[in-house]
């Protein structure tokens, strides 16, 4: 039966029409038949309207699925500052700084917090350490906050090569 449908594919090569259009001679192999009313539908054809409906299912399953995902990320990103509050030291955590405006620097203070640094507009910098018994500590917290009230301190732009030499600006 395959040879036999071959044979007639192949003998479609050999019958030659004259198109009634342009007069052109042709192979009945070589056209491109069209058909003037509704072709009946074959399973293929359903097939294709399920693949269809199909396709506008999943995308709209996807943009449903990125909704809820960015829903998700913005109800995480909302909690952020619960969970970072709970994981730190107690002390700093009743603060009401945001979290991520505290840098540590553990010596000679503790900490620095640039104020509203993440929220796009710093207003102040403080600094937070613990009380000490330790009399050199003191001393050189001391001498740190009386600086800062005496105004004696200086903002430098230092550099580092990739030879590790160091350039101040």
């Amino acid at each position: 039966m395959a040879s036999s449908l071959l044979e007639s594919f192949q003998s479609f090569r050999t019958i030659l029409c004259v198109c009634p259009c342009c007069g052109q001679i042709r192979r009945l192999s070589d056209l491109k038949l069209r058909y003037a009313g509704k072709a009946p539908s074959t399973w293929l054809d359903k097939l294709d309207e399920k693949s269809l409906a199909l396709d506008d299912k999943e995308a709209l399953f996807e943009e449903k699925e990125a909704k809820m995902r960015e829903a998700a990320a913005e109800r995480g990103r909302k909690k952020v500052d619960v969970i970072l509050r709970k994981c730190m030291a107690k002390d700093l955590a009743c603060l009401k700084f945001n979290p991520y405006d505290i840098k540590t620097i553990m010596h000679p203070v503790d900490y620095v917090v640039f104020d509203g640094l993440n929220d796009g507009e710093m207003n102040k910098i403080v600094f937070l350490s613990k009380s000490s018994a330790s009399p050199p500590l003191v001393t050189l917290r001391n001498q740190i906050q009386k600086s800062i009230e005496n105004k004696a301190y200086d903002w430098k732009v230092a550099r580092v090569d990739i030879t590790g030499k160091i350039s101040y600006e």
